[in-house]
Parts: structure tokens; C-alpha cells; sequence
């Protein structure tokens, strides 16, 4: 977990509603409710929060109050202002717009490359030199983070199986073109445990613990949560989420369902793990979201079923021990 001084935690729980939520469906949520929504969670403890991306309008209309956003986020206390972008036209606009953090998705499979950005592998790598450039002419001080996302990194709808070795080469590759870190996410919902084991233990040894710190995983095939563990039991320390487990990936058929981020922080701290979130406060920004998009299916078990007797009072206790 890289960004700004962190709280005392174990696992930051990265919020992707803003964005990955938001970019799966038609209907446009306006900038006053995005930005309850964020102030929201921040509010609620949540240390970092992707607060949407710097794309083609036209093509992901959702998303073209980004720049807004992050000029209002960037005033929330404690908050990581994340932003993706898809290639340097999108870095150039992130770094105007002060991004603590930009993440740019590489996809492992070139055929859902070709869908999502329109480049191939090489032309991404270009992309990632001329991004390091950029972020190079920044001073150091206020010079965001720079993240790769391999998508696709455990297998794609159009192609099928993902190779392992292909993931670990990109990874080498996209660190030596200037990405300070890379993550991996299952953009389709393929993985299953020991594959998110497998794999990250590869790209471990290939290019050491500290460039691969984060996952991004999907509830696609029910198995978010038991994928999630994998990686903590691998090392990773920053998980997605998305509040509501709204969102996928527009351009990936059948790319469905985000892990939900209160059943997830649930999940961390009942097992000891600290995120720095309160709970209690997460679960009513359910409404904010519901309220703004009430045509939209609010998933979580946590925010159906309610927290346990006695939760928040544990919850409390421990935290003043």
C-alpha cells in the first residue's frame, strides 16, 4: 500500500464503487451523490477510494465528472485519491486534476485489450513510458503513484484461459517500462484460490513481494471472498471492493459482480485483520447509494442480515484496549 501516510492498519480495503461500480451501468448518477457517497466512506474510515477515470466520455459517460471529483476528494482528511487511466491523454488529465494515485489497465489477454482500450500489448507499454515520463516532470512531493493493473491476469470470456507465464512477462515488462507497481485483477471472475495463490506467488518470485501488494477480485462465481483470503494468506495487503458489490467490466461479457466491500471489511475484521473502517458507519452508505440509484440491485449479506449482537460494542472495546 503505497500513497500517503497510511493508518495504522493491516488491510486497506480500496474502494472501486465511483468507478468500476459505476461504469457497468446506463443509468448516470449525478455529482452531488458521488460525492456523498465519498465523503461518506472517507468519513467512514475507508483510506482509499478510486473516485472514477479519465476516459472517452463518449464512451463511458459515467464518468466525465472525474475530474470534479477528485478536486473534492482531494480535501477529504486522510483519503488516497485514485483515479484509472487508460493511456497518457488520461495520465496527463489525472495529474492536472492533483490524482494521489493513477492506475492504468493492462490487459494480459490482447483480445480484451483490443476491447477495452483499442491496443495491443506493445502499444500499452509504449503507453507506460510515455506515463513514467509524465509523472517524472511532477515534483517529487506531489508527484502521484503509479500503478499497472493486469486484467485478465487469471482468464478472459473471449479468450478463454489466461497462461501463467504471460501474466509474469507482462509484469516484468510493465515495471521495466516505468510502472512502479502492478496489480493483479480478475477482471472475468476466473480465479479460484489456489490459481490466485499460484499466480501471485509467481510474480512474487519473478519480480519480488513489494511490486505486487494489491488484487482486484470479482464475486462473479461466488468466490470473492475465499479468493481474497488466498491473497492475504500470499502477502497482499490492499484489497477492491465495491460498496453494494456494484459494478464489472463493460467491455468483458459476463464480467459481473465486484466483491462487496462491507461483506469484505466484515469479513477482515472478525478475523482479527485491522482496516480502519467502522462498520457500523460503511453500512449507511448503502442508502446514500440506493437512494441515488434505486433501480439499480444493492448486493451484501452484511448490509441484509445486519451486523452480529454485540458487534460494535466488541468492535469498540477493542479498539480503546
Amino acid at each position: 500500500m503505497k500513497g500517503l501516510d497510511p493508518v495504522e492498519i493491516d488491510v486497506c480495503v480500496s474502494e472501486v464503487g465511483p468507478r468500476d461500480g459505476l461504469q457497468s451501468i446506463d443509468r448516470i448518477l449525478d455529482l452531488e451523490t458521488k460525492k456523498r457517497w465519498i465523503e461518506a466512506e472517507a468519513a467512514a474510515g475507508v483510506s482509499e477510494i478510486e473516485v472514477g477515470s479519465f476516459v472517452s466520455y463518449k464512451r463511458l459517460p459515467q464518468m466525465a465528472d472525474t475530474a470534479q471529483l477528485v478536486a473534492f476528494a482531494r480535501n477529504l482528511p486522510g483519503l488516497r485519491v485514485a483515479v484509472l487511466v487508460p493511456n497518457a491523454r488520461g495520465a496527463t488529465a489525472a495529474i492536472a486534476a492533483g490524482a494521489h494515485k493513477i492506475s492504468i489497465p493492462v490487459s494480459a489477454s490482447e483480445t480484451h485489450s483490443l476491447n477495452n482500450v483499442n491496443r495491443t500489448h506493445a502499444q500499452m507499454l509504449d503507453e507506460v513510458r510515455h506515463i513514467r515520463g509524465l509523472v517524472n516532470a511532477v515534483e517529487e512531493r506531489t508527484r502521484p503513484y503509479f500503478e499497472a493493473g493486469i486484467a485478465t491476469a487469471f482468464g478472459c470470456t473471449m479468450e478463454g484461459q489466461v497462461p501463467e507465464e504471460t501474466v509474469v512477462r507482462l509484469a516484468e515488462e510493465l515495471l521495466a517500462a516505468g510502472a512502479e507497481e502492478v496489480g493483479l485483477s480478475d477482471t472475468t471472475g476466473y480465479a479460484d484460490p489456489k490459481m490466485i495463490r499460484d499466480r501471485i506467488r509467481a510474480v512474487h518470485r519473478a519480480v519480488g513481494h513489494d511490486k505486487l501488494t494489491g488484487v482486484h477480485l470479482h464475486n462473479t462465481r461466488g468466490l470473492g471472498l475465499a479468493n481474497a483470503l488466498a491473497a492475504l494468506d500470499e502477502g497482499i495487503t490492499t484489497l477492491d471492493a465495491s460498496l453494494g458489490g456494484l459494478g464489472g467490466c463493460p467491455f468483458a461479457p459476463g464480467a459481473s459482480g465486484n466483491i462487496v466491500t462491507e461483506d469484505l471489511v466484515f469479513m477482515l475484521e472478525a478475523m482479527g485483520y485491522r482496516t480502519g473502517i467502522d462498520l457500523d458507519r460503511l453500512l449507511t452508505v448503502r442508502d446514500i447509494v440506493k437512494r441515488g440509484l434505486p433501480d439499480e440491485p444493492i448486493y451484501g449479506f452484511v448490509g441484509d442480515a445486519g451486523l452480529p449482537l454485540g458487534w460494535s460494542e466488541t468492535r469498540r472495546a477493542d479498539n480503546t484496549a
